[in-house]
């Protein structure tokens, strides 16, 4: 049977990269699998567009640490995307769904909360060996998947902070539209009263 690559994808749809800033945050643990899923994403943040400067990597021990993580990222600079990179491999205790449910529930609790995206990309796996298949090995690279989610989220995100600036300048336009209306109103009535003083005194210099 064949493998299936799953991080296959077409270059002309993902979106050049160029103006957007992206934080990393890797887990220590299982270093072998998620420092593979490191180097996809970069690589591919890279050809797309990317600069070095813009791709900002923290470290945290494990993936448990993940959320925490990611947030301080967003927090200590100014990106437009957090990609958070983990593994987890099942064993023979209960541990593995804990910090799998910790972890998903985090990056969704941050997704709603703030305004970057953050990007799953940790593995989850019955085996080292699975893992490991998609990490760089004959199931692809599920960072190079999180590279390609996280330029898109971002243009997203600019598209959304765009039409935010665009609705607060219209709401601005209104509101001085609405203040220059109230002044021509108060002018209109001041030039009446003056008028009608106007008319009282020359009536007084007649008598």
């Amino acid at each position: 049977m064949k493998k299936k690559n799953l991080s296959s994808y077409e270059n002309t749809k993902v979106p050049d990269g160029s103006e957007f800033s992206i934080g990393i945050v890797v887990s220590e643990w299982n270093e072998k699998v998620t420092g593979a899923l490191f180097e996809g994403a970069k690589k591919t943040l890279l050809k797309h567009g990317v600069s070095e400067e813009n791709i900002h990597v923290r470290y945290v021990p494990g993936s448990f640490e993940l959320t925490f993580g990611a947030k301080a990222v967003a927090e200590m600079f100014e990106v437009d995307a957090v990609i958070a990179i983990g593994c987890v491999v099942r064993g023979e205790t209960p541990h593995f769904d804990f910090v799998s449910n910790a972890v998903a529930t985090g990056l969704t609790a941050l997704n709603a909360e703030h305004h970057n995206p953050f990007v799953f990309c940790v593995l989850t796996t019955d085996t080292m060996e699975q893992a490991l298949a998609r990490a760089g090995g004959e199931h692809g690279n599920k960072g190079v998947e999180a590279a390609i989610t996280a330029i898109k989220m971002a243009v997203l995100r600019s598209e959304m902070i765009e039409n935010i600036l665009k609705a607060e300048l219209e709401d601005d336009d209104d509101f001085y539209d609405d203040d220059d209306d109230d002044f021509d109103d108060d002018f209109d009535d001041d030039d009446d009263d003056f008028e009608e003083e106007d008319d009282e005194d020359d009536d007084v210099k007649k008598k």
